[in-house]
């Protein structure tokens, strides 16, 4: 008896386990306010942004963000930008992964990196902060630093001491003319992360 009430069951729990792993939080770091928006520190937010309004997404205002849910091919993208500024950027990551019962390895943040060259594409699934007070945050709240980032290059072309004003400076006409072809990649990565895996992500995105 006991072993034919298994059977019955089963597949409900098959199939929780199926849509648990078909959600993902993907997070994009940044500041709110007017005077961020075109800054450096802020693509996190300029590729949910990006992505969002290439799908006709609304951003609603919800508990410590700003949410867009995007449904691509049998899968549920939860775009967050925490309001909660960078350096508390993981109370917004911790509560909404809890709320949306979403698994660590489904994480996504999305991050600039001083380290890397303009426009330049690093995923990794795990690691340090490198400095970064919105990782350092998400890895203390989260007590783990063992989910996926997506770092992008922002270069280090600023004078000794001059770091804080080109993190929060805005792109230069270089940089703004490049970034379109460089977010475009960035919603597919996104994309990729959900349908074709992390390692098949990492294969085709990384470096390019």
């Amino acid at each position: 008896m006991l072993k034919w009430i298994n059977q019955l069951f089963s597949p409900t729990k098959t199939a929780d386990k199926t849509d648990y792993m078909k959600k993902f939080l993907i997070v994009g770091l940044g500041n709110i306010g007017a005077e961020y928006v075109n800054t450096r520190h802020n693509i996190g937010f300029k590729v949910l942004d990006y992505l969002a309004k290439k799908e006709s997404l609304d951003f609603q205002t919800v508990k410590l963000g700003s949410l867009a849910e995007y449904k691509f091919k049998g899968r549920s993208f939860f775009l967050l930008k925490p309001n909660t500024y960078m350096n508390l950027s993981g109370k917004a990551v911790q509560y909404w992964m809890e709320k949306e019962n979403i698994p660590l390895e489904n994480i996504f943040v999305i991050t600039d990196d001083l380290n890397l060259s303009f426009g330049t594409i690093r995923i990794k699934p795990k690691g340090s902060d490198g400095g970064h007070n919105g990782l350092k945050n998400i890895n203390l709240v989260l007590n783990t630093n063992q989910y996926t980032r997506f770092r992008f290059g922002i270069s280090d072309e600023f004078k000794k001491g001059r770091q804080v004003d080109y993190v929060l400076g805005e792109w230069n006409d270089q940089e703004k003319e490049a970034l379109p072809e460089r977010l475009e990649i960035a919603s597919e990565i996104i994309k990729s992360f959900g349908t074709a895996g992390l390692e098949n992500t990492m294969t085709t995105f990384n470096g390019k």
